[in-house]
């Protein structure tokens, strides 16, 4: 990775918080959690910034159809997450495979 994709990567992260800050109020704390729960036991590829991005667009489109943030995602926001990640390579999945182990299974 050279200077030039760290610069641009900082200038795409800059542009995606200042998405996030136009959102109203309640829409940027159910992200904030979102962003928080996804980098946490999110998927590998989290950092390609599509997955946040694409949260950001669904919002945005919530805010423009007059919409609560709860009416889109539900109550559960873990809930909300693990259905995005579902099928998605985990840390919690490299971890186990680290260990020896595969996820959802028990050793014999």
């Amino acid at each position: 990775m050279g200077i030039q994709d760290i610069i641009e990567g900082k200038r795409q992260w800059r542009a995606h918080v200042a998405r996030v800050k136009a959102l109203p109020p309640d829409y940027q704390i159910v992200y904030k959690e979102i962003q928080r729960y996804l980098f946490k036991v999110g998927p590998v590829d989290l950092p390609d910034g599509s997955l946040l991005s694409g949260i950001v667009d669904f919002f945005e489109e919530g805010v423009a159809a007059g919409k609560g943030v709860l009416e889109l995602i539900g109550d559960d926001v873990a809930a909300f997450c693990d259905d995005l990640v579902k099928d998605s390579r985990t840390y919690a999945d490299v971890y186990q495979e680290s260990i020896g182990g595969r996820p959802g299974t028990a050793e014999k």
